[in-house]
């Protein structure tokens, strides 16, 4: 990304929003918004606005950040080995934007796949059901449907 758009960025996000998608961040625990919220409707990427993961996918993890048993679409995310500090994990990121969003862990309810994503709300928008046709979201609504 160019200086530029670093430059717009830091005007567009809060400090934390962009310490945690441009340079690899973590919010602290039970400190971000999407942490205990439950609203139905879909996350996006801060940055870009792509479609990452649906409240239907959403749980209480119990770990300090929002966690999803799986992406809206597997293709919106892409994962990265991550060795820093000293841990082997999984890295994250948002496909379209490269946004850092988290950790994806094999901790997660095993009825559903296994799965634990680990995402920072300062990562994510949340786009609330009644509001996704107007926001241009329209093709997700088919997703609260039962």
């Amino acid at each position: 990304m160019s200086e530029v758009n670093k430059e717009e960025l830091k005007k567009k996000l809060t400090p934390i929003q962009y310490e945690v998608t441009q340079n690899n961040g973590t919010e602290r625990p039970g400190t971000g918004e999407y942490d205990d919220f439950y609203e139905e409707g879909i996350y996006v990427d801060i940055v870009s606005g792509e479609p990452l993961f649906s409240s239907k996918d959403k749980y209480d993890a119990h770990c300090g950040w929002p966690s999803f048993t799986k992406p809206i679409q597997k293709r919106t995310v892409k994962e990265k080995r991550d060795t820093s500090f000293g841990m082997e994990r999984v890295e994250v990121r948002s496909k379209e934007a490269d946004s850092h969003l988290g950790h994806v862990f094999n901790d997660g309810p095993t009825d559903k796949g296994g799965m634990r994503y680990c995402i920072n709300s300062a990562a994510l928008k949340f786009i609330p059901k009644e509001e996704l046709k107007e926001q241009g979201y329209e093709e997700y609504l088919a997703e609260f449907d039962n």
